[in-house]
């Protein structure tokens, strides 16, 4: 198995090998919803003791209410890695399950209805992921992870559905990443 590195050249090494997205935003997601549901059982344990009283009934009600919104505001950590030279897979892990789709064999690219954009991939083995585009904004090499197996996917006849979708995809990351650069350097 091989490592993907940031400069996207191969290591050796042994097991599952893996690339985490490079920029800090998922552990400050985290942190933001460690602080949400901390904040929400403080207000709730001191409403509680000002207005009835507090019981362990209680106290056990609001620290479940306070764990559910931590798992609801924790985002999937977004990986990539290869088992073989050009079988490279993608990995969506919540806190409760892990999702992988290889990009080599995607079937469709889709953007997901809803109110937060998603995009999901599909592949041939019955692998789904759904991921933020702003993952992508944030990891260039992830996204051209994407990219180049979504291009290998359609030369092999594989990408039924999402050629359109990676185009615009592609767009609406060179905006963005343009968008970013000018900020950074003041020309906005």
């Amino acid at each position: 198995m091989r490592r993907i590195s940031g400069s996207l050249r191969g290591r050796g090494g042994r097991g599952a090998a893996f690339r985490a997205p490079r920029h800090g935003g998922w552990a400050l997601h985290v942190r933001f919803a460690a602080v949400c549901a901390t904040v929400l059982l403080t207000m709730l344990l001191a409403v509680d003791v000002v207005a009835a009283g507090l019981t362990p009934a209680r106290t056990a009600l609001w620290t479940v209410l306070a764990v559910l919104l931590f798992v609801v505001l924790v985002p999937p950590k977004v990986t990539a890695g290869e088992t073989s030279p050009g079988s490279r897979f993608l990995v969506s892990r919540g806190l409760l399950r892990e999702r992988r789709v290889r990009m080599d064999r995607l079937m469709s690219v889709r953007w997901a209805d809803g109110v937060a954009q998603r995009i999901v991939l599909r592949d041939t083995d019955g692998g789904r992921v759904e991921l933020d585009p702003r993952v992508l904004v944030a990891d260039p090499p992830l996204w051209l992870l994407l990219d180049e197996g979504s291009r290998t996917s359609r030369a092999d006849g594989l990408l039924l559905y999402g050629a359109d979708v990676m185009r615009e995809l592609a767009e609406r990351l060179e905006r963005e990443m343009a968008r970013n650069v000018f900020e950074v350097s003041g020309l906005q």
